[in-house]
């Protein structure tokens, strides 16, 4: 591994969190090689250079967009949302009687298929919430993907991969050679740009939390770090939504495991009084 490859790795590492393998050098140019035309760099070195500084807010979006990951699909994994939609939905809209409001995050949404999922399950059950106040919540660390994400605009092959013929002929409308997410469902989130290495004060609390395969991206440290502001963002027995193929030893710090393929419900926490400084 050059010297220059380890320096960018530590520089994207600290700014996303994700830990780039030290053998995909040639990926990494590869995938580099049109930002770095862009920006007139002539290699990896003066990128670097150019990267460390961060005065270039537009070179660091564009290494961003260029090196994350943005594979997902409608109801992926497919047992989490029936999970959701038989156990956890009823739950929640019992203890939460009172308040009638819920609120979900989907903490790395990729393109949106997630967040769209979530929100056709809802409408779905949207005689039992009706009167309800629902706020859907969708934020990635890419700008391009919250972009697409915010289209709602998918190919033919895209909405083959998870989706049913009746939801998608319920909540999508042909444009050109492309599906797109009708309006009143597209309305229902709210999508934003969303480092989850930052503060999240301004994001309130959540009912539900989901963050499924992107933790597994994360160096150990930084992955105990996410997952305990998760934690102090959840509601009080809130649910967590983590990839069932992820590492749970980090989780059970904060976390109690509810299934084994990646449901996780906040601890309960303690009175203020019986808190340790």
């Amino acid at each position: 591994m050059s010297f220059t490859f380890a320096r960018f790795r530590r520089q994207f590492a600290a700014l996303t969190g994700i830990a780039l393998d030290a053998g995909k050098l040639y990926l990494a140019e590869s995938r580099l090689a049109p930002v770095m035309r862009a920006h007139g760099l002539a290699d990896l070195a003066g990128l670097v250079a150019a990267f460390e500084r961060q005065d270039n807010s537009i070179l660091v979006r564009d290494v961003i967009d260029a090196m994350t990951t943005n594979e997902t699909l409608f109801f992926r994994d497919r047992t989490p949302f029936e999970n959701f939609r038989a156990q956890i939905l009823p739950e929640l809209i019992a203890s939460r009687a009172n308040e009638r409001r819920l609120r979900f995050w989907c903490a790395a949404c990729s393109t949106g298929q997630e967040a769209y999922s979530l929100a056709m399950m809802l409408d779905q059950d949207a005689r039992a919430l009706r009167g309800w106040t629902l706020e859907v919540l969708a934020t990635d660390l890419s700008t391009a993907a919250i972009e697409a994400a915010r289209a709602g605009s998918y190919s033919q092959f895209e909405v083959q991969r998870g989706l049913s013929t009746s939801r998608l002929l319920r909540y999508f409308h042909r444009e050109g050679e492309s599906w797109r997410v009708n309006e009143h469902l597209r309305a229902r989130i709210d999508f934003r740009d969303f480092n989850l290495l930052s503060d999240y004060a301004g994001l309130g609390r959540f009912d539900v939390i989901f963050c499924r395969n992107v933790l597994m991206y994360f160096e150990p440290e930084i992955k105990r770090a996410v997952l305990a502001r998760l934690g102090q963002t959840l509601n009080e027995g809130g649910y967590l939504f983590l990839g069932a193929a992820e590492p749970v030893n980090e989780a059970n710090a904060h976390f109690t495991q509810v299934t084994q393929d990646g449901v996780w419900r906040a601890r309960r926490r303690a009175p203020p009084h019986l808190r340790l400084a």
